[in-house]
């Protein structure tokens, strides 16, 4: 009888262990996730930030020319 008990006391223990490992690497396959798309993300918004000032800039050169073509010269 007590062979059965540290058998099942054995298995649960190996159960646990198993569950506990699968959960560690769902955590580590998580976060190695978020850091891949972190590091994707990072230049992509770095170059989107970029081209918005690089358009504005352009923008408010166009302006500056009309503006300088449409006023009256002195």
């Amino acid at each position: 009888m007590a062979n059965e008990t540290n058998d099942f006391s054995s298995a649960v223990g190996a159960f646990l262990d198993t569950a506990s490992k699968l959960a560690q690497q769902q955590v580590e396959l998580l976060t190695s996730g978020v850091k891949a798309v972190a590091q994707v993300a990072e230049p992509l918004a770095k170059t989107a930030i970029d081209l918005v000032g690089s358009a504005s800039n352009t923008v408010g050169q166009v302006f500056q020319s009309a503006a300088s073509a449409i006023a009256p010269k002195k």
